[in-house]
């Protein structure tokens, strides 16, 4: 399946993807940085470029307003869907400004909610999210996982696999009783019958 791969500007000290043919990559303001870093041309540089410092010199840019009602990231996803991808990896979605990582949350959340798939993917950690459906965990030896109420409240959540399962409870945002988890070296699944889980390991 082909990928949409947009970076954006915060931490991205670790970048092991490898661009196939049919995939997009988009940078995302100073997400460019990190792209030329690692050596890669960006199929569309997206941003009003506050972050970035200048306007870059290339033929597929699109100048953002800085007065908006969306972040930079927000608007290279909106470019993802319309070009008709269905699976998303963002790097540099983390690290900086806090309020930038929980922006960066709800968009992923929101690529769940539309029936998409989703994956950022920091120096240390990875984030999803599954909407009234079942996620397969990659199967780790060690290392831990978290798994979040997104929703008011999630029905029917089932963790198996792990070092902690539960089957069929009630998670809540309010309270996380579904934090610091740990892999044991199985095939792990996550599921909610309804609500949205932010899945962190």
């Amino acid at each position: 399946m082909s990928i949409c791969c947009i970076v954006g500007a915060g931490d991205c000290n670790k970048f092991d993807y490898i661009k196939q043919p049919d995939d997009l990559v988009i940078a995302a303001d100073g997400g460019y940085n990190h792209l030329k870093k690692y050596g890669i041309e960006p199929d569309i540089i997206i941003g009003d470029f506050d972050s970035l410092g200048y306007v870059p010199d290339n033929t597929n840019v699109i100048k953002l307003p800085v007065v908006k009602d969306v972040t930079d990231m927000f608007a290279a996803v909106e470019i993802g869907l319309e070009k008709g991808f269905d699976e998303f990896y963002i790097y540099g979605a983390c690290g900086g400004r806090l309020d930038h990582t929980i922006s960066n949350i709800q968009l992923a959340v929101s690529l769940v909610q539309k029936g998409k798939k989703c994956v950022i993917y920091d120096s240390e950690t990875e984030i999803t999210a599954v909407h009234n459906g079942v996620i397969e965990l990659p199967v780790k030896p060690k290392g831990y996982i978290s798994v979040f109420s997104h929703s008011d409240k999630c029905t029917g959540v089932t963790i198996r696999g792990l070092k902690y399962n539960v089957e069929n409870v009630t998670f809540t945002n309010s309270f996380p009783l579904g934090v610091s988890n740990e892999f044991i070296g199985e095939k792990a699944s996550v599921s909610v019958i309804d609500g949205t889980l932010v899945i962190i390991y």
